[in-house]
């Protein structure tokens, strides 16, 4: 309901009822500053505002839209993963924004935007002229003792002169109302996707609440960082990049959601290669430069020649091409030095010595150990501190990054703090305990006040600083409001700025002005490319495990398998199971276990469920190049197999779940066919999936179409190449070998059958780009040929097991040669190292 809306009476008598209810109780922790009450005990009026819209809406609705905002979450694939999870978790959204008002955000953004103006000049004398530690004003060991000071960077100047493109800062309500900076983000700040990802959900869960409110949009942001880095770049038209760790790393969702909404390039490591001092994509039509690289790694971690030799994410040489600026890296690599908490303490000080003026947003008090003063300071009052590792170093047993409050330890952990603290006290700080305010959450229909820490973002752009107007809210699941004890949040808040009039709908979609026509995405990495092939192989296999798996449970239902020819034609087919590493050799006497171990086992790599884990994994690492109705697929074909395991399996249950699994792998097929764009990533799946039902069929054919092949055979493989009616409608008589053989292998218009693949794997390489400009064809192109025109020319008369099994080595051959022309092979392949490609 819009707050411009005029209920009944009754409505309004209802609607005050279900707000009494929902804040009653409601009080904010002794002390603590509370986003929703007040200083003089009564809630904010915006808040109020927003909570009778809220109620307004009814009881029942606000369940629905809350619901629905949920399942938006987990079909969209809104995910994260805590330190050392092997599984991606749910993310965890809560359903009430933070509200922030126009006036106290306009401060906020003030003092961000002053933050990172200081946080570039520190870096850019640390790596330059070096005259805040000349004149005393920054110790050396803050900057030498830290591990993200990375030496070799030293003296190199980024394309532009600046070091520092993206930002965050966290921020905490202290005591006194004032918010704190508890730290900065210059590495490579995180959560910014996530911000994006929260306000999706909550602004298509209550569209007019957001609209009536007045909510700023993060739009003209994020479009004013884009356009950014695209000024950096030497060129009309950039390359640019978010470099990731790839996809076990905790934030890998937002990267990839970010690379989509931004239209960069999502690359790893291995995607990377540095050539004539210019840093160059590795794409299926060779090197193209890549200008611009929004990295998301950790510094040391970004050229194992001269940074750390063991880092797997790295490209050898990347240093030496940011001393010739060949390419623009935000942030700059290095940069990392500035979030240890050693540098809060001299930040106060050297924004009075760069900027000439205090702090807009004072920092957390913070004490560097490694002064003779501060350490014995800190020694004194240490029940009243919290102790931290001065650059992100553990404190004793305790977590790494975790402060510890000093007064909560017992006797012996003080005893050997201090004797840690006066041996090495360079490793220490000691930090003010704050206590964080706290806002409300949704608790059982009820509001309960949580603390809560705000990360806010700044971008460079060419008019200077832009300061997005909302951030990354993280709120704890605890009533402790310490600062230091909070870590990660537990749910994540959409934060809404409050503006005081309307706000125009922005978009990042180009205007008709500066749009400039493209109906191709560029340039396909040879990574992503990898990763649709296999998910195209993966899909089929798990298809042609289905089948065999229904084939096996419809035969167990209607035919006697213990007599006669439909015996032996069940025996094959737990043959191929076993075969396919689907089930083990000894879970053949048992069909009703072969086919539970066939649907469900972990262990086999060749059973249906292990298929789809395969090729889930294949999706996720591709996800900013795959629709959300097709991720939302492949993790219903997971659930549908996965989750619905019994402990005795019937014929008929092992029937429909395979049926059920392969309804969902018919959409998917119609998905790809209908919606995916005509580009060199849909062609690389494709082939995956011809390449893999080409050679799925060979087998089937080899398996059941022998010389003398029985009948039961011959229609287990027309099922098997789901192709009994075309067969039915074309030949009036029974099955027969000949007619059978041609229609799986050798028919052009049957769009299971062998040669039918051949037909479009022709037709994909031949729109695939080339390497070279001789006219000479390429290996993929010549096997392709050379197969097709093999089988154009078979007839089925001759076409016996030997043969056949001709084809389905050539195929096999045909995907050998795919990956060595088109995907990563290592970092000396020739072709990533072919010159005609550059670009």
């Amino acid at each position: 309901m819009s707050i411009s809306d005029a209920p009944t009476n009754t409505q309004e008598t209802t609607a005050a009822e279900r707000l009494t209810a929902m804040i009653a109780g409601y009080k904010p922790l002794p002390g603590i500053p509370d986003e929703f009450i007040g200083a003089d005990g009564r809630p904010r009026d915006y808040w109020l505002r927003y909570l009778n819209s809220l109620t307004g809406l009814g009881e029942d609705d606000i369940g629905r839209r809350f619901a629905a905002a949920d399942r938006h979450i987990r079909d969209v694939g809104v995910s994260y993963r805590s330190y050392g999870d092997t599984r991606e978790r749910t993310w965890p959204l809560s359903h009430l924004p933070l509200l922030i008002e126009a006036t106290e955000w306009d401060q906020i953004a003030r003092g961000v935007e002053q933050r990172a103006e200081l946080l570039e000049r520190i870096i850019a004398d640390i790596y330059g002229p070096g005259e805040l530690i000349t004149a005393g004003d920054l110790p050396a060991a803050v900057v030498a003792s830290s591990a993200d000071f990375l030496h070799p960077l030293h003296g190199v100047t980024p394309p532009g002169g600046k070091f520092l493109h993206f930002i965050a800062v966290d921020l905490g309500r202290g005591p006194d109302g004032r918010w704190w900076v508890l730290g900065d983000r210059a590495q490579a700040p995180s959560g910014a996707g996530y911000s994006l990802a929260n306000r999706l959900v909550l602004s298509r869960a209550f569209p007019a609440l957001y609209r009536d409110m007045n909510v700023e949009r993060l739009a003209p942001f994020f479009q004013a960082f884009r356009y950014g880095l695209t000024a950096l770049s030497e060129r009309s038209d950039p390359r640019i990049c978010l470099w990731t760790p790839g996809p076990l790393n905790e934030t890998y969702f937002e990267q990839a959601y970010l690379a989509r909404y931004l239209g960069f390039i999502l690359v790893e490591g291995g995607d990377l290669t540095v050539r004539d001092g210019k840093v160059h994509v590795r794409t299926i039509a060779g090197l193209k430069r890549a200008d611009v690289i929004w990295r998301r790694i950790d510094g040391d971690f970004a050229d194992p020649l001269e940074l750390n030799s063991q880092s797997r994410l790295g490209v050898a040489g990347l240093v030496d091409a940011l001393r010739e600026n060949g390419v623009v890296l935000a942030n700059a690599l290095g940069s990392g030095v500035l979030e240890g908490p050693a540098m809060l303490s001299f930040i106060p000080k050297l924004c009075r010595k760069l900027l000439g003026e205090d702090l807009l947003l004072p920092n957390i008090a913070t004490w560097w150990c490694g002064q003779q003063k501060e350490r014995a300071s800190v020694i004194e009052d240490l029940d009243d501190l919290a102790i931290a590792g001065a650059f992100g170093n553990p404190v004793l047993r305790f977590p790494q990054n975790q402060p510890v409050i000093a007064g909560l330890l017992n006797a012996d952990e003080k005893t050997r703090l201090i004797a840690a603290i006066k041996e090495r006290g360079i490793d220490y700080v000691g930090q003010e305990v704050v206590n964080l305010s706290t806002t409300p959450v949704w608790n059982e229909d009820r509001l309960t006040p949580r603390p809560f820490v705000l990360r806010v973002y700044a971008a460079r752009t060419a008019k200077g600083w832009s300061i997005m107007p909302g951030g990354f809210c993280r709120i704890s699941d605890r009533a402790d409001a310490r600062a230091v004890s909070m870590g990660a949040g537990v749910q994540s808040a959409d934060v809404w700025v409050l503006a005081d009039k309307p706000v125009e709908m922005i978009t990042l979609l180009p205007t008709n002005e500066t749009a400039r026509i493209r109906r191709l995405m560029g340039n396909l990495p040879s990574r992503a490319a990898d990763n649709l092939f296999w998910l195209g192989r993966y899909l089929e296999r798990v298809e042609a495990t289905l089948r065999l798996i229904r084939c096996l449970a419809g035969r167990m239902i209607n035919i006697d398998a213990e007599t006669g020819l439909a015996g032996w034609t069940i025996k094959k087919v737990t043959g191929l199971l076993v075969a396919w590493h689907a089930a083990p050799k000894a879970a053949a006497r048992d069909l009703l276990k072969l086919c539970g171990i066939a649907l469900h086992s972990e262990t086999d790599y060749g059973s249906a469920l292990s298929l789809v884990r395969d090729a889930r994994r294949a999706a996720s690492v591709i996800r900013e190049r795959l629709s959300p109705d097709t991720l939302r697929l492949i993790d219903e074909l997971h659930q549908s197999i996965g989750e619905n395991r019994k402990p005795v399996l019937s014929e008929a249950d092992a029937y429909e779940q395979a049926d059920a699994a392969l309804r969902t792998i018919a959409a998917l097929s119609g998905l790809a066919q209908e919606n995916m764009n005509r580009g060199a990533g849909w062609r690389l799946f494709d082939i995956g999936r011809r390449l893999e039902r080409a050679i799925n069929s060979c087998r089937f054919a080899r398996q059941f179409s022998g010389a003398n092949a029985p009948a039961d055979d011959l229609e287990v493989l027309l099922d098997l190449a789901d192709s009994q009616i075309t067969y039915r409608s074309r030949y009036l008589m029974g099955v027969e070998l000949n007619t059978v053989r041609d229609m799986v292998v050798l028919d052009p218009f049957n769009p299971r059958s062998v040669a039918f693949q051949l037909e479009r794997l022709g037709e994909h390489l031949e729109n695939l780009p080339v390497l070279s400009d001789d006219g000479m064809l390429e290996k993929p192109r010549r096997q392709i040929i050379k197969i097709a025109a093999e089988v154009t020319t078979a007839v089925a008369a001759d076409l016996d097991t030997d043969l056949i099994l001709s084809f389905e080595k050539r195929l096999l051959e045909l995907a050998e040669a795919v990956a060595a022309r088109y995907f990563l092979q290592g970092p000396h392949n020739a072709r990533a190292d072919r010159w005609s490609g550059l670009a």
